[in-house]
């Protein structure tokens, strides 16, 4: 019986040290991971019991978030950065269900990422998928990509979903939003998750000290007005800065929360 591990294995991928795309499929339950990554996966596990409960919650955080975006709101182009390895319900498979003829670009520059994207996701006949090789710290080559499949004229929402956090200078990330919402026109979104040490995440702050140790690349966690800051000029759709597990959960709004805000900003 062959080991667990990504079906593709590009040139530039490293397997002799954990990945977070790789280790987040990991505790999705996913099987394209090495075992440097479940090693390092269990450690973090140790440390914080309910990071697995966190990559859940975020992913199904995507879903409402996408589903409301493409249907109630109308807005039919997405530009996911920091896409991470292929799961169920994708951001074109949930935009595309609900909006046929979305236009969705996959931004990444894991070439793991990359290489599963590309096999594994198609687009619905009447919409649109692209994938681009970029780092979300080049906030203007993934503009001049993006519009070669989206209108930018007219209303994107930008997903960064646990993106933000692997830049670890704050002045630098919210510089990387400011550079992409700036040049999308009115009735764009910004939809965000972020790692923090509040909401019961005390916890965390070992788990992501042994992370940076022995994994790559480097986390940092933020405070609740250091998320807010990402979403400065926008409107903040209900219910506002939240963990991202009771973000649209209706009648569940319940759910416990974990660790890891969520929040969907509209440009006016």
């Amino acid at each position: 019986m062959t080991e667990p591990g990504p079906r593709t294995v590009p040139s530039r991928v490293r397997a002799d040290i954990a990945h977070n795309a790789r280790v987040w499929n990991y505790w999705l339950g996913g099987r394209d991971n090495y075992s440097v990554d479940r090693v390092v996966g269990d450690r973090v596990t140790g440390l914080y019991p309910s990071i697995g409960e966190v990559a859940r919650a975020d992913r199904a955080f995507l879903g409402r978030v996408v589903r409301h975006l493409a249907g109630d709101a109308g807005v039919g182009q997405f530009l996911d950065i920091g896409t991470g390895l292929p799961t169920v319900d994708n951001t074109h498979e949930v935009a595309q269900h609900t909006a046929p003829d979305a236009r969705v670009v996959y931004v990444d520059n894991d070439p793991i990422v990359l290489a599963h994207a590309r096999s594994l996701l198609s687009s619905s006949p009447e919409g649109a998928t692209e994938y681009i090789d970029a780092d979300a710290r080049d906030p203007e080559r993934i503009l001049r990509a993006a519009g070669h499949t989206l209108d930018l004229r007219r209303p994107v929402a930008v997903m960064m979903l646990g993106i933000l956090n692997f830049v670890l200078d704050t002045g630098e990330a919210r510089g990387i939003v400011t550079t992409l919402m700036d040049a999308l026109p009115p009735g764009s979104h910004l939809v965000l998750t972020h790692p923090t040490l509040e909401l019961g995440g005390e916890g965390n702050e070992a788990a992501m000290r042994f992370w940076n140790e022995n994994a790559t690349p480097p986390i940092t966690a933020r405070s609740r007005a250091e998320f807010a800051s990402f979403l400065d000029g926008l409107d903040l759709l209900e219910p506002g800065i939240v963990s991202c597990s009771r973000w649209g959960a209706g009648a569940s709004g319940r759910t416990p929360e974990v660790a890891q805000f969520g929040a969907v900003g509209r440009k006016p």
